[in-house]
């Protein structure tokens, strides 16, 4: 059986394996070709739709690897993910491009906001990089989105002329804008002043309770794990997962 048998697009993807935003099935990774160096060691986790999740962990355990993974930018070495009930492991490129666009978004902790754009430009950027032009409905969605996080006056300007909370705020519109079931969120507040944090804190907690989006937030800040679900810890490649909801904010 030659490789294209084995490999589907997105669109023929087996449907529901789990009914969670997120599954990982004893993912292993390696690294290196001759001196293999195994960096996750049967990873089993999970983030159900809806949910908010913390990954902790020091540095070296694996964090940033895990959500390579976990954002389809990576494959495994061993084991299965299935992203909002579909296995991805089965995909080829193409598919797993077409996953990320439709189904996963990201924040990281530097906002790679494109200096020469406005917000608004930013927020619709992947669909514009995707399609070559953005469509009206996209384009009236990320308007209504940086309206929802507090820009409505800053939709044309330049990213040049946002301060950090406000192009974080940004990014977390742009995130969201088509709709993802899962956002992977690294550091997100990593690079913002305590009121900042705050702030998107809370704006992940509402698109959490209104659009039911789930994310998974990688921090090294026990207090923003505590505004989570579930707090999820990898040490050494390995996970230890506790099912106990932290001490957050109440669902909605």
């Amino acid at each position: 059986m030659d490789d294209s048998s084995r490999t589907t697009s997105a669109a023929t993807v087996a449907p529901a394996v789990a009914a969670d935003a997120l599954r990982i099935e004893g993912v292993v990774k390696d690294f290196g070709v001759e001196a293999k160096v195994r960096v996750l060691h049967g990873i089993d986790m999970h983030v159900a739709r809806g949910e908010v999740c913390a990954l902790m962990g020091p540095s070296g355990s694996g964090k940033s690897t895990l959500l390579n993974l976990a954002g389809l930018l990576d494959r495994p070495t061993e084991g299965k993910i299935a992203v909002d009930g579909r296995e991805t492991t089965t995909l080829d490129d193409d598919g797993l491009t077409a996953m990320r666009g439709q189904k996963l978004g990201f924040v990281f902790q530097f906002h790679h906001l494109l200096p020469a754009f406005t917000a608004l430009e930013n927020v619709i950027l992947p669909e514009w990089g995707r399609t070559g032009r953005p469509s009206e409905p996209m384009r009236a969605r990320a308007e209504e989105l940086l309206r929802e996080v507090g820009l409505g006056d800053h939709i044309h300007y330049r990213a040049t002329q946002l301060s950090g909370g406000q192009a974080q705020r940004v990014a977390v519109a742009r995130a969201l804008v088509h709709r993802p079931s899962l956002v992977l969120a690294d550091e997100p507040t990593g690079n913002l002043d305590t009121e900042s944090s705050v702030e998107v804190l809370a704006l992940v907690r509402r698109f959490n309770r209104e659009l039911g989006t789930a994310f998974l937030i990688v921090t090294h800040d026990l207090r923003i794990a505590e505004q989570c679900d579930r707090l999820l810890e990898i040490v050494d490649g390995r996970m230890r997962e506790s099912d106990a909801a932290v001490s957050g904010p109440p669902r909605g």
